[in-house]
């Protein structure tokens, strides 16, 4: 069965803490599976969330839906106080957190501010992962690098069972930190052509790192447009994409689905054929009900193609 999750309606920034509560039951009623949010310090000029401490709130107003942190800017951070962070979530809401990292890029000033040399996000990415993993299967961990440096280092109780770490990224560096220290990868902006390499590369990776037999977790992320028509789903998931990347719809129009759910679903099933099992939206749509009316729509025809002998005659 194909996984969707998709992102807080916007109306739940504004709600008061019963309306909060009604709106994440929607979402789990409908069928969809969790929740995600990104992270980020300061972002283009000040603006952020720190997506932990979101889905700990989150954890508590439901209980069931999947917490997903898409993406967490790791390299910002020391590892082990994120280990605590995320095995102190775990004990509040285990088996329900997907924990996926990146690098960050759009707002280099983000990273800056933060005391970290852009140069070096992912070096200090791969250097994190390999302190995070070990510690959260409840390791003792003596790490000595250019950017973390932890001797004889423990978090416990670990989290049970283990959170599924996804690595974020378009490069073929990120695919590749995918593949040696995650549990999947992340993918956002990309072509069913480019998904497929993508992941022939990261089965290499693990290969080569001696991980064989990885239950993994590729997940496709994407901000969505729903509407009756076309063209008004694309003039609202051009609006909200522009309001907060700051560039022009086009720049993202070939790998963002609008339209109807069929549309949407019609779009993403190609990536589901290629072997991703998870989709993280944010969908925009007229309201917060029908973001998440359609959302779940988009899931059930996705669970539809996916069927045995689905589309043949």
């Amino acid at each position: 069965m194909v996984s969707v999750s998709i992102s807080p309606p916007e109306r739940f920034w504004k709600a008061d803490l019963a309306e909060r509560r009604t709106l994440l039951a929607s979402i789990a009623d409908v069928g969809l599976d969790g929740v995600l949010y990104a992270d980020h310090v300061s972002f283009r000029g000040g603006a952020g969330t720190d997506a932990l401490v979101l889905m700990a709130a989150l954890s508590q107003l439901h209980p069931t839906l999947e917490l997903n942190v898409a993406v967490y800017l790791l390299p910002l951070r020391h590892p082990l106080p994120v280990a605590r962070a995320i095995a102190t979530l775990c004990e509040l809401a285990p088996g329900r957190l997907n924990f996926g990292v990146g690098i960050g890029g759009e707002d280099r000033h983000e990273i800056e501010v933060c005391g970290v040399d852009p140069r070096t996000r992912g070096r200090r990415c791969d250097e994190a992962l390999a302190v995070l993993r070990p510690l959260l299967a409840g390791e003792q961990v003596t790490f000595h690098g250019e950017h973390f440096d932890v001797t004889d280092a423990v978090i416990r109780p670990a989290p049970d069972p283990a959170v599924p770490l996804l690595v974020g990224g378009r490069s073929d560096a990120a695919v590749r930190r995918a593949g040696r220290l995650g549990d999947g990868w992340l993918a956002t902006w990309c072509s069913v052509r480019r998904l497929r390499e993508a992941l022939e590369l990261c089965d290499d990776q693990a290969g080569r790192a001696g991980r064989d037999g990885v239950h993994w977790r590729h997940t496709l992320q994407s901000w969505v447009g729903l509407d009756g028509s076309r063209e008004a789903a694309r003039s609202r998931v051009a609006a909200g994409m522009e309001a907060f990347y700051k560039v022009p719809f086009e720049a993202f129009e070939r790998y963002t689905p609008y339209g109807t759910p069929e549309d949407v679903a019609a779009f993403l099933a190609p990536y589901r054929e290629a072997g991703v099992e998870r989709f993280n939206l944010t969908p925009i749509a007229a309201s917060a009900a029908e973001a998440v009316a359609m959302s779940a729509e988009v899931k059930r025809l996705l669970d539809r193609s996916a069927a045995p002998g689905a589309g043949r005659g």
